[in-house]
């Protein structure tokens, strides 16, 4: 029985290099059975958290927008796929967004294998770290967390440069072993 999977797409750009990556997962996972959905978060409607807590008796959000939607399907999933282009060593806003506003019900997004994908224009692979880091900052506060792997699109500017490169197969194969 395949796995349900959510790919959080935070690139800005459709058909970006970290998108295509996206694409190239969702393939590989599709074809090994699995239910997948990819989601561009950018194009979405997602407030920022207020931090105002209206959420910790009620388990909703003050803000009226997609993340409701996007959070059940977060909770509902076996597989989360965080993707995001490198923007000053760190994760873009528009996914950044989306993790913070998941303290709505924090607590039921669990047990989850997680994936990451960064892209970024520099062609050290140490200059993703940072990114890297912040995907697994929220994988640590999900209970029964796994890690099951990491794929980076270096060297990479232009949108389309990534179809390029031998990571495309890498994310079509890691998603094919999902």
């Amino acid at each position: 029985m395949g796995k349900k999977v959510l790919i959080l797409s935070g690139s800005p750009r459709k058909g970006g290099n970290s998108d295509l990556l996206c694409d190239e997962f969702m393939r590989g996972a599709m074809e090994s059975g699995n239910e997948v959905e990819k989601i561009r978060v950018a194009s979405k409607k997602i407030a920022p958290c207020s931090a105002c807590y209206y959420c910790k008796n009620s388990g909703e959000c003050v803000h009226k927008d997609d993340m409701a939607e996007i959070l059940q399907k977060m909770i509902d999933a076996d597989v989360l796929v965080l993707a995001s282009p490198v923007y000053f060593y760190s994760i873009n806003a528009q996914l950044k967004a989306v993790i913070d506003r998941t303290v709505a019900r924090w607590l039921e997004v669990k047990n989850k294998e997680f994936y990451y994908i960064a892209t970024m224009a520099d062609e050290s692979l140490s200059s993703a770290k940072t990114t890297i880091d912040c995907f697994r900052g929220y994988a640590d506060c999900v209970e029964g967390a796994v890690e099951r792997g990491i794929i980076i699109g270096n060297g990479v500017y232009e949108s389309g440069t990534i179809k390029d490169t031998p990571v495309m197969n890498k994310a079509y194969e890691m998603g094919r072993n999902v």
